[in-house]
């Protein structure tokens, strides 16, 4: 089964914002073997809609929209598909009513005209309740094709998402598919995919697999067996023990594993505690760190000390190491590390200093250039690492190496 993806909305045009959600739906739609053969991003114009449902539906049996389902004139999108559908009339869906008056009461908001044009839906469609957000999802089956609008807001369309790849699966009775996933982290996806290669090609030709890179996640390996039989499983597990032996500890997790919640996990298993000093990724990995439901177990609390009177006022680094080897440095990061270990009374501390870009970098530090440290119970252990000359991605990968860091720390061999 092929699928086509469309996204609605002038901010994605003139890039005011990153299409993410069209990425995330064909994620969701491969793990369920529904294959995404094209995505479409269009403005708020009828007439642009229109013509992407027309050829989104010539070549696919499932259209995904997203976008334009607001309370806002622009919004258009809802409109749009009752007339391309042959919409006789509208009703009003009395549970996203609901759900649409219980928010705007928490949210202290009127109940508007528009909020409550927000349950009115086409006639010919069936609903999905949305019960984070007041645009309801609509399910359309329409000359043998499905065709589903999502709001545009990610949280509220990934929300549904599960309930639309399930209706999927029931409507077209789709084959079952097995996914295991191998979590890495620390070896690029190009040095990953020389290193086992010769493991790749010897998998069983049953086996597909797929590189899923990320800044925060590292590379994930999915490995596939559409429509499997009694054997699959045994394949995958035989391949899946080929992996970690070669890879091994870069392998930090399987299945929805992030670096976080492996983290959160040994902390817990240990009744271990960590604080964080940041520099150069100022609060993201207490912001990680926090993101995990029960981190208040084991995150004792963080300190961003982006100027040096504060690593030194603070955090009880000598000025004079700072003087000397300047604040992005071995010696600087690994006392901020034990500093804020002392301070926080935690049993694992993590230190970052660094050089995030786009200026500041010189011929000895360039833009990219980070000192992540480690204190534990046994000592302070720090590293030198040198990533891009984008800020943001040296900040996600600065963050998401010093949790792989503690991870490795808490090995029997780290």
């Amino acid at each position: 089964m092929n699928a086509s993806i469309i996204t609605v909305g002038d901010e994605i045009l003139i890039g005011q914002i990153v299409d993410s959600n069209s990425a995330y739906i064909a994620g969701q739609l491969n793990a369920a073997g529904i294959r995404v053969v094209a995505m479409h991003s269009v403005g708020d114009e009828r007439r642009a809609i229109t013509e992407a449902l027309e050829q989104a539906v010539a070549g696919a049996g499932v259209v995904i929209l997203t976008g334009g389902l607001g309370p806002t004139n622009d919004d258009i999108t809802k409109n749009v598909l009752a007339e391309f559908t042959h919409a006789t009339g509208w009703r009003t869906d009395a549970p996203s009513l609901e759900i649409i008056q219980q928010i705007t009461a928490q949210r202290g908001l009127p109940m508007n005209r528009q909020n409550r044009e927000q349950a009115l839906v086409p006639d010919n469609c069936e609903t999905l309740l949305n019960r984070i957000g007041t645009a309801p999802g609509l399910w359309f089956e329409y000359q043998g094709r499905i065709i589903i609008a999502l709001p545009g807001v990610p949280f509220e369309m990934q929300a549904l998402m599960g309930e639309v790849v399930r209706k999927l699966q029931a409507s077209l009775r789709l084959p079952p598919v097995l996914h295991r996933t191998v979590a890495t982290y620390g070896m690029p996806e190009s040095v990953l995919a020389a290193h086992i290669a010769e493991w790749e090609r010897a998998l069983p030709p049953c086996i597909r697999l797929a590189y899923l890179p990320g800044p925060l996640t590292g590379v994930r390996l999915r490995l596939s067996v559409y429509a499997p039989d009694a054997t699959s499983e045994r394949l995958v597990a035989k391949a899946v023990e080929g992996l970690q032996a070669l890879l091994a500890e870069v392998i930090y997790g399987a299945g929805d594993d992030t670096l976080v919640s492996v983290v959160g996990r040994l902390l817990r298993q240990r009744r271990a505690t960590v604080a964080v000093a940041e520099s150069c990724t100022g609060g993201k990995i207490a912001s990680l760190l926090t993101s995990e439901a029960g981190s208040s177990a084991y995150f004792k609390g963080g300190i961003v000390a982006y100027d040096n009177a504060v690593k030194t006022g603070v955090l009880q680094v000598r000025a004079s190491d700072i003087l000397e080897h300047g604040a992005v440095s071995e010696p600087v990061v690994e006392q901020m590390a034990e500093g804020v270990r002392r301070l926080m009374e935690a049993d694992y501390a993590i230190a970052t200093s660094g050089i995030a870009g786009p200026g500041g970098g010189t011929a000895q530090k360039p833009v990219g250039t980070v000192w992540i440290a480690i204190a534990t119970p046994q000592g302070v252990t720090s590293r030198r690492w040198q990533f891009t000359n984008d800020r943001l991605r040296n900040i996600d990968r600065a963050a998401a190496t010093a949790l792989n860091m503690l991870r490795l720390a808490f090995s029997p061999a780290g």
